[in-house]
């Protein structure tokens, strides 16, 4: 099976967009907020497409001096592939295109495999924020673990 390429989405990629969130998490984005992203000149829609279509994507937006990863997401069936590091790549590039200075973003302080993915990628913790997560399956609220890393020079 060939790799999936890394391709920026556009509007016309909204219906493969919204079944990949509906299958691939539990508080998936909305309609409106996807189509929102998709026709932002702030934020790119990175995917990645497979034989079967789109298999992951990431939603980094544009600040002034930084970009924010906002959301990164692997179809199920194709976690433990690497493919999330593509997307973070990906997402890099993307930010070092526009010439900011760093990337951020928050993930939840439980979610183990992705805090060792943005390890592994360079980033660091910079802080918490207590509660900052709705609970999931009724769980407690859960924080949020804030990290970065510096473009410059990268």
């Amino acid at each position: 099976m060939p790799e999936p390429r890394l391709l920026r989405l556009t509007p016309a990629d909204l219906p493969s967009l919204v079944d990949l969130e509906a299958g691939g998490q539990p508080q998936p984005w909305s309609v409106g907020q996807l189509e929102a992203v998709l026709a932002s000149d702030v934020h790119a829609v990175i995917g990645l497409e497979g034989a079967e279509g789109l298999v992951g994507h990431a939603v980094v937006a544009r600040q002034p001096f930084d970009a924010e990863l906002e959301a990164i997401l692997v179809a199920p069936r194709w976690r433990g592939h690497g493919l999330a590091r593509r997307l973070l790549e990906g997402v890099r590039e993307t930010a070092r295109r526009w010439g900011v200075e760093r990337l951020l973003l928050e993930v939840r302080a439980g979610n183990a495999p992705a805090i060792a993915l943005y390890r592994r990628a360079g980033l660091v913790v910079d802080g918490r924020r207590r509660g900052y997560y709705p609970p999931l399956a009724g769980a407690e609220r859960e924080d949020a673990l804030l990290m970065s890393c510096s473009l410059e020079g990268a």
